[in-house]
């Protein structure tokens, strides 16, 4: 009798456990190492009975994976609608193909600390995207990571926003609203 009993405590523990995961979406962000800047996108909402069953689309992002930038054109289909990224914010993400698929996570409207998956298709570039002038510019990959480094925007380490250099000695300070970024 009490072997049984101590069994069914051990069930029900796991049981709420299990139930607990679901309920914060299951999702644990040290598994999601990646950061994607959405830039834009379209999207074609699907209803069934009057509720969205899923949302498609295409679009173009840059990936942040080791310290280095690349874009990215990728294609979805997810339960939600995407979101853009506003300003500098950046999307959890995890590699679900490699080089092929990235799995994204988005906030859910309403319930703090819970997340929706969306996976994206991509086509990979060697330049990433940036807006200038009202509108969306592609440079190289490598001239990117020398404006990360000088305004010390990290995404991946928590550095989300980034930071105006410090002008040289000797150097004029350049003129207000000049940043491309």
């Amino acid at each position: 009798m009490r072997r049984s009993r101590l069994c069914g405590l051990s069930v029900l523990a796991g049981c709420l456990l299990l139930s607990t995961a679901a309920l914060a979406g299951g999702h644990n962000a040290a598994d999601y190492p990646l950061r994607v800047h959405i830039f834009n996108f379209n999207s074609h909402s699907h209803y069934y009975e009057r509720s969205v069953e899923y949302v498609d689309g295409e679009g173009r992002a840059n990936l942040y994976e080791n310290g280095e930038p690349r874009g990215f054109d990728f294609s979805y289909r997810c339960g939600e609608r995407l979101r853009g990224s506003a300003g500098f914010e950046t999307y959890m993400a995890r590699w679900k193909k490699p080089g092929r698929a990235l799995e994204i996570l988005e906030p859910r409207f309403g319930n703090p600390g819970a997340m929706d998956s969306c996976e994206l298709k991509v086509d990979m570039k060697d330049t990433v995207y940036y807006r200038h002038n009202g509108g969306l510019d592609e440079e190289p990959a490598a001239v990117f990571k020398k404006w990360m480094d000088k305004h010390q925007y990290d995404p991946e380490h928590g550095k989300n926003e980034p930071v105006a250099p410090v002008p040289e000695a000797g150097s004029a300070p350049a003129p207000a609203g000049t940043g491309d970024r």
